[in-house]
């Protein structure tokens, strides 16, 4: 019996921005490119239910027989969004035929620290700036405890890596902007810098990239965006939770071994 790998959707909370929309369409094609043997499909969950139905047809016309949501947040680190629940619930529904499952969110992975050095590099260089005594890292959303736990951790990583004052602003608290940029310079920090833990640059990350500047920050960085280490945390999802959808029924039927037994004394 030949298995086929199962599909992969990668599920954004918001993707019908453009530019949004276009990163998560180069995750897909990132994916693409690692030579994978599987479908990977696109979703946007604020794009409606018709564009829900459209992907979810998508996925039954390809004809695998389970499927993986990804959520791409990096807010959460140990369960999904619960629009993504509704989303498993609702597919499994409409198609009994597909085992569908929701792995682990990207969430505020160590890697990503990696890719915040990059893109700070950038934007301090466009600012023609040389001189810094204070970090601020912006994220979209409040997560889960473990969520909430690791970025707390990250903050205290990346200020040891640095050797600078590190503090967090979440954008759904609306004075979290503000309230970082000036405990920093309650410490009389002058200089500072905002890293951006969004994957897209969202209408969110719009709003607060301007808080940041009004504030008094002197850059703030671009998104994470599609890069090879966003790909590599989604395979890794995407690999643990396609492991939890096998069974026995999955695995092909060996013939039993022959056992022959030696009666001792006969």
């Amino acid at each position: 019996m030949n298995v086929s790998a199962p599909a992969l959707v990668l599920v954004a909370l918001r993707g019908s921005d453009p530019q949004a929309a276009a990163v998560i369409q180069q995750l897909c094609e990132g994916v693409k490119d690692r030579g994978v043997d599987f479908h990977c499909h696109a979703l946007a969950l604020d794009l409606g239910s018709s564009h829900t139905a459209e992907v979810l047809e998508r996925v039954s016309q390809s004809g695998a027989a389970e499927c993986v949501f990804v959520p791409l947040g990096f807010h959460n680190g140990g369960e999904a969004d619960p629009e993504i629940a509704v989303l498993n619930r609702r597919a499994a529904k409409q198609y009994p035929e597909i085992s569908f499952t929701v792995s682990r969110p990207l969430g505020p992975e160590a890697i990503l620290l990696k890719v915040l050095d990059s893109r700070m590099r950038h934007a301090l260089a466009h600012a023609h700036c040389l001189d810094l005594d204070g970090l601020v890292l912006a994220t979209e959303r409040s997560g889960d405890r473990l969520g909430t736990s690791l970025l707390a951790r990250r903050v205290r990583q990346w200020s040891t890596r640095h050797h600078l004052p590190c503090v967090s602003a979440v954008a759904d608290d609306p004075n979290s902007m503000a309230q970082a940029i000036m405990s920093l310079r309650a410490q009389g920090r002058r200089h500072i810098a905002v890293g951006s833990l969004y994957l897209t640059p969202s209408s969110t990350y719009q709003t607060q990239r301007e808080l940041a500047f009004r504030y008094g920050a002197i850059t703030v960085s671009d998104p994470v965006g599609a890069c090879e280490e966003v790909v590599d945390l989604i395979l890794a999802r995407y690999s643990f939770a396609a492991f939890d959808l096998l069974t026995l029924d999955t695995i092909e039927e060996r013939e039993e071994p022959v056992v022959h037994l030696r009666v001792v004394g006969a």
